[in-house]
């Protein structure tokens, strides 16, 4: 036990600080879309459907384009604005229209995307999401220790949201308490955090329902190559995706990377929780023919399983009463790992 206890002190002491962050960042995340209808005008207007609609917002946000288009992601329920990402790490929200709102170059220009970059990247690309991976690894083990020491004081449990006084043995007793009371949120929180980030996890996680094979198969792009993208029928595509799943919404258009690369939608079916479904179809862009499609209801229960990870995480499902959970999970996540650095390192053991 002593060495259980030094090793969860000297590592909560180290890392702390980066679980408090990704606590405190997830937290903010949980509210974007509510800030974007606040200060962009989305609101929760139901965005208008349908094919020709589909295709005027695409030609009006691809002429507004300053670099190569990536995706567009359109409108939903939540919030009525479109947003086109380019290859360079820029894009814009637009209205129902495709009107141009408000643009960035970079993740540092709006606070949202500044935000989601710090989370899913810490600032530092794809080495930035493998730290908050493992990270997320070392909360759960700070989770299944914390619980293993705090049994042998369970007698004395007492539920407090903050410390009674600021010295180092009221700070371990409400980190204690308060941990084990938000254990099952966190270690949901963090689990998910780690099947998004370390897919090598995920496919571990998941390999009793379904083997790695089948869930990488499942969202395979066609080995096909598809003709010039000069013209694209924007219209034709998007009727035949609607005839294809008429109970679908579509959810991003993906443009062509390549000059023989292929058209992918993904729409989102009522039965996905996935806010922008995992639904695929994938386009020729010279003639409009559909060459692939992948039905999210008859995908592999393993990358079912996946596909709920995100909303699980990102509070996209359960309405107010979880998105309200998630914030406090965030929150404790946070007041835990900045409380355990400031204990650890600045509170003296007699204090």
């Amino acid at each position: 036990m002593r060495l259980l206890a030094w090793l969860h002190r000297w590592t909560g002491g180290l890392i702390g600080l980066l679980l408090a962050l990704l606590g405190a960042t997830g937290t903010l995340l949980l509210w974007k879309e509510q800030y974007l209808g606040l200060t962009l005008g989305g609101g929760n207007a139901a965005p208008i459907s349908g094919a020709a609609h589909y295709a005027a917002i695409t030609g009006t946000m691809l002429e507004s384009a300053s670099g190569t288009p990536r995706n567009i992601i359109f409108a939903h329920d939540g919030l009525a604005l479109n947003s086109l990402s380019d290859t360079d790490g820029g894009g814009f929200y637009a209205d129902q229209s495709g009107r141009f709102l408000a643009g960035w170059n970079s993740s540092w220009d709006r606070p949202e995307t500044f935000l989601f970059d710090l989370h899913h990247h810490l600032l530092i690309g794809d080495t930035g999401e493998l730290f908050a991976g493992i990270a997320g690894l070392i909360g759960l083990a700070f989770v299944v220790t914390g619980l293993i020491l705090w049994w042998r004081t369970r007698r004395t449990f007492k539920l407090r949201l903050w410390p009674a006084r600021m010295t180092r043995s009221a700070i371990i007793r409400q980190h204690r308490d308060l941990g084990t009371m938000m254990a099952p949120l966190l270690v949901l929180t963090m689990l998910t955090g780690v099947m998004l980030t370390l897919r090598p996890v995920a496919y571990f996680l998941l390999s009793p329902l379904s083997s790695i094979e089948d869930i990488q198969a499942a969202t395979a792009p066609p080995q096909v190559k598809g003709g010039p993208a000069d013209n694209i029928d924007w219209a034709s595509i998007y009727r035949t995706a609607e005839q294809r799943f008429p109970q679908a919404e579509l959810r991003i258009t993906s443009f062509p990377r390549e000059p023989s690369d292929l058209v992918a939608l993904r729409m989102k079916q009522p039965s996905e929780w996935l806010p922008n479904g995992r639904t695929l179809l994938w386009f020729d862009p010279a003639t409009a023919r559909l060459i692939d499609s992948r039905d999210a209801n008859r995908h592999p229960v393993g990358l079912k399983t996946f596909n709920l990870a995100y909303p699980l995480h990102a509070a996209k499902v359960g309405g107010w009463a979880y998105k309200l959970l998630q914030t406090l999970t965030g929150l404790t996540l946070t007041l835990l790992g900045s409380l355990a650095v400031w204990s650890f390192w600045f509170r003296h053991k007699n204090t």
